[in-house]
């Protein structure tokens, strides 16, 4: 049975910075392409950041280069999203999501697209207060 679970979010101040966790279980690991998403009120969701267990390959959307963290840990099943430097634009429910990584050759093909993930985690609230 697969499950993603998503934690971490709670209120911060602009400027301020959290620590988001995905914990998978029921795949391999390193099979898949983690990514995290976010939805904020009114609006499409959207892909944020993404990494491949399998080599670490990470994608990151624009707004948030420089600001926010992808890592991964193998001994725990967990991908982690550190934040720096949050912004009131970043509040929004973050979900985790899990594809197959999909491969062209040598190189993972990370979608950003939420269609393409079959498995989902509950979402975790980040809201940051200007």
């Amino acid at each position: 049975d697969v499950q993603l679970q998503a934690s971490g979010g709670g209120l911060v101040q602009a400027g301020g910075s959290l620590r988001l966790s995905c914990t998978v279980s029921g795949f391999t690991f390193d099979d898949y392409v983690i990514g995290w998403f976010r939805q904020a009120p009114g609006k499409e969701r959207e892909g944020v950041s993404f990494i491949s267990n399998k080599d670490g390959t990470t994608y990151y959307e624009d707004s948030v280069k420089g600001r926010l963290t992808i890592s991964s840990d193998s001994t725990v099943n967990t991908v982690y999203l550190q934040m720096h430097s949050l912004e009131p634009e970043d509040t929004a429910v973050y979900y985790c999501a899990a594809r197959r990584d999909h491969r062209l050759g040598a190189m993972v093909m990370i979608s950003v697209d939420p269609r393409e993930y079959g498995y989902w985690g509950q979402g975790t609230l980040v809201t940051v207060s200007s």
